[in-house]
């Protein structure tokens, strides 16, 4: 008989931090069957003067082995009613807590100092990280985003973890002035609880688990794929709109005759609503919209054309140009929960799950609350889920690692076996 993992969520908006602690862990052990392995937390900025606060008064409420968390401009989790929420400037806490039988847990934290030259091998890597590949892990990254190299980190750990998945966001205060903080704690360290500042926290955690992720990047693709054929760093100086490339002209002139086919409605969301998608398979003949690094166009130079966007281009990549909006963001991860719903099967149902949301969606995106995270808990009712509004997400496209902006990206954890029935 294996024995049931199990995750709980539980959201607390009470004014105060002590109350927020009390009624989150009251929650947590009333439902709790087993011993608490791992805690997840986010919170909101409200409570920022008494962030050094946060992990003694948990963990003396809560005894975990591990906790890693950060400050979030919104917080996602469940009310004692088990209704999902997304509280968006007000006090919130989220904890979710992970009850993992045959999980081996590793935290980290990492500066960039810590991190290995560009140049250096897999073993430097391995050292840093402290996990060796064999171990099969996935990783849960929570970053500073003005001091973490986290796209250094995001190729490193792609690099020597190349099967592993990289989930996570970095943190967010929605407060001007009040700093991103990352929460650290370890049992098996003999450091105290942290606030860091900097860097980024992370898990490695392998054995008996299966993490599986859904990354909404809410676009849909109009026109068709241009082939690049000069470009340069992340100017974008020639496209062709042909195989044979009997058609080569500057982008902005492509983008041009492109805007001439689209209706009134695209026109006017092109004005601020543009975006580019690099293709991701240079083999795939036929593209998708899943198929596609979504990257901000960042400016044009009318003189010449060209066109600066938010990542590499290189010569024989193929690009196409992508609209966002609430409609599209929706359809975008309906249609990937559709596709994931259908792919899972009973023997492995998921049981846990974190949502990485940026803070260019939510109720601003939506005109309505608690949008993404409503419409996946109609998906799967029985995941619990805990999560929050990123400076950026970090999740996998086709097959690699990427920090995005305007995204949803969601960790799925199931067991990698069939349980038994049994409580």
């Amino acid at each position: 008989m294996t024995e049931k993992m199990q995750w709980i969520n539980a959201l607390s908006t009470s004014p105060s931090l002590e109350g927020a602690i009390s009624e989150v862990t009251a929650q947590i052990q009333q439902s709790l069957r087993g011993s608490p392995d791992l805690g997840i937390l986010f919170i909101s900025s409200a409570y920022a003067s008494d962030y050094p606060r946060l992990l003694p008064l948990l963990l003396d409420k809560l005894p975990l082995g591990f906790v890693i968390g950060c400050g979030g401009g919104g917080i996602v989790g469940m009310n004692s009613n088990g209704k999902i929420l997304e509280i968006e400037g007000s006090p919130a806490l989220s904890l979710t807590v992970g009850h993992l039988p045959g999980v081996k847990i590793q935290p980290f934290h990492l500066v960039d100092g810590d991190l290995p030259d560009p140049d250096d091998g897999p073993g430097a890597w391995i050292e840093c990280i402290g996990i060796d590949p064999q171990d099969n892990p996935q990783f849960i990254l929570l970053s500073e985003p003005f001091s973490s190299r986290i796209n250094d980190l995001l190729e490193g750990l792609d690099f020597v973890y190349p099967s592993a998945v990289k989930i996570g966001g970095l943190a967010s205060a929605g407060t001007a002035g009040v700093p991103n903080s990352l929460f650290y704690f370890s049992s098996t360290s003999n450091l105290p609880a942290v606030v860091y500042s900097e860097g980024t926290v992370g898990l490695a955690i392998s054995g008996e688990i299966i993490v599986e992720t859904i990354v909404a990047q809410g676009c849909r693709p109009i026109g068709s794929p241009y082939l690049v054929t000069k470009g340069e760093r992340n100017i974008i100086l020639e496209l062709s709109d042909r195989q044979d490339n009997a058609n080569i002209g500057p982008p902005l002139e492509m983008l041009r005759n492109l805007m001439q086919s689209l209706d009134e409605k695209d026109r006017e969301l092109a004005q601020n609503s543009l975006f580019i998608g690099l293709a991701r398979d240079e083999f795939k003949i036929e593209l998708k919209p899943g198929d596609f690094l979504i990257r901000n166009l960042l400016g044009v130079d009318p003189r010449v054309g060209a066109m600066a966007i938010g990542d590499r281009v290189r010569s024989g990549q193929r690009i196409q140009f992508h609209l966002r909006d609430a409609q599209t963001s929706a359809e975008d991860l309906e249609f990937l929960l559709q596709v994931y719903q259908q792919n899972i099967s009973y023997h492995a149902s998921p049981v846990g799950g974190l949502m990485f949301s940026c803070l260019g969606r939510g109720e601003g995106l939506y005109k309505q609350p608690n949008f993404d995270s409503t419409l996946f808990r109609q998906y799967f009712p029985g995941i619990v889920l805990g999560g929050f509004f990123c400076n950026g997400e970090i999740g996998p496209v086709a097959g690699r690692t990427f920090l995005h902006g305007y995204t949803s990206a969601f960790a799925i954890f199931r067991q990698p076996e069939r349980v038994t029935d049994e409580d």
